[in-house]
C-alpha cells in the first residue's frame, strides 16, 4: 500500500507539472525558455539546500550524470517549447505514451522483457491513446508541438531508466538538475529569444520546479528501484488521465467523449498491466 501511495503521489506531480507549463505560457505569463530556466534552477535550489540540510554530498562529478543530466535537459527543453500548441492533457498523453514505448522497448533489448499481461495492458493503454490522437475536428494536434514531445518522451524514459541504478535519490536527482541547468539555459536562451517573464510566471514555474518537478523526481527515483520496468513505464499513462481532468477544471479545456474514452482505456490497460492475477 505505501508503494502504490508513494507511485500516487509521483504521478500527481508529474500531472501538475502539464497543468503548471501550460497555465504559465498559454497566459503570457512566462515564454517557454524563462519558465524552463526558472524550473531548473527552482528545482536545484531546493534539492541541493535539502542535501546540504541532511549532510549529504553531491555526485556531480559521475558518470550517471550524462544519461542523467543529459536526458533531464531533453526533456525540460521538449516540454516547455511543446506546451506553446498543445493543451495539458493532450500533451501529457504524448509524452507519456512516448515514454512508455520507450521503456518497453530499451528494457526488452536489456533483458528485462514484460510479460503477456503487461504488453496486453500496455497495447489496450496504447489503444487509447491513439484514439485521443486521431485527427478530428475536435482534437487538433500541432506537428511540430507533437515532435517535441515526443523528444521530451523518449528524454524521460531514458530519464526513468537511469534512475532505477541511482543509490541515493535526492542526491542523485540534485546533482542532474544542477547539471541540466546550464545545458537547459544555454540551449533555450540561445534559441528562445526575449525573456518575458511576469511575476505570476516565476511564482509558477518555481512550484513547478523545486515543489512537483524537484520532489516529485526525487520521490521518482525513490520508487523506481521498487517497479518492475515495464510497470514504471504502464504507471506513468495514468498522469495524461490526472492532466486532462486537471486542464478542464483549472485551465477551462474542453472535456470531449473522445478524450474520456481514450482516458478510460488507458486506465483498462494499466490496470491490466498492474494488477496482479488472483489465485484461487
Amino acid at each position: 500500500m505505501r508503494l502504490f501511495l508513494l507511485t500516487a503521489l509521483t504521478m500527481c506531480a508529474f500531472a501538475a507539472n502539464s497543468i503548471l507549463n501550460r497555465m504559465a505560457v498559454e497566459s503570457g505569463a512566462s515564454d517557454p525558455a524563462g519558465f524552463a530556466v526558472v524550473r531548473v534552477l527552482s528545482g536545484a535550489v531546493v534539492l541541493v539546500a535539502l542535501v546540504w540540510m541532511r549532510g549529504g554530498r553531491l555526485p556531480v562529478r559521475n558518470r550517471r550524470r550524462v544519461l542523467g543530466a543529459g536526458s533531464l535537459s531533453l526533456y525540460m527543453i521538449g516540454f516547455s517549447v511543446a506546451y506553446l500548441t498543445l493543451d495539458a492533457g493532450l500533451g501529457a498523453l504524448i509524452l507519456f505514451g512516448v515514454v512508455q514505448i520507450t521503456m518497453f522497448a530499451i528494457s526488452s533489448l536489456t533483458g528485462a522483457s514484460p510479460t503477456g499481461r503487461q504488453f496486453v495492458g500496455a497495447g489496450i493503454a496504447l489503444a487509447g491513446l491513439t484514439y485521443v490522437l486521431w485527427p478530428s475536428e475536435a482534437v487538433q494536434v500541432d506537428p511540430l508541438g507533437a515532435a517535441l514531445m515526443v523528444a521530451a518522451g523518449i528524454g524521460w524514459a531514458i530519464y526513468s531508466l537511469v534512475g532505477r541504478s541511482e543509490p541515493d535519490a535526492l542526491s542523485g536527482t540534485a546533482a542532474n538538475f544542477l547539471v541540466a541547468l546550464p545545458v537547459t539555459a544555454l540551449v533555450l536562451l540561445t534559441a528562445g529569444g526575449a525573456w518575458q517573464m511576469t511575476v505570476l510566471g516565476y511564482v509558477l514555474a518555481a512550484l513547478s520546479g523545486g515543489v512537483t518537478s524537484g520532489l516529485g523526481y526525487a520521490l521518482w527515483y525513490r520508487v523506481l528501484p521498487q517497479l518492475a520496468p515495464a510497470i514504471a513505464a504502464v504507471v506513468q499513462l495514468s498522469v495524461p488521465v490526472i492532466a486532462i481532468i486537471g486542464g478542464v477544471l483549472l485551465l477551462g479545456e474542453r472535456a470531449t467523449a473522445q478524450l474520456m474514452i481514450g482516458a478510460a482505456l488507458v486506465l483498462a490497460g494499466i490496470a491490466l498491466a498492474t494488477l496482479r492475477k488472483a489465485r484461487g
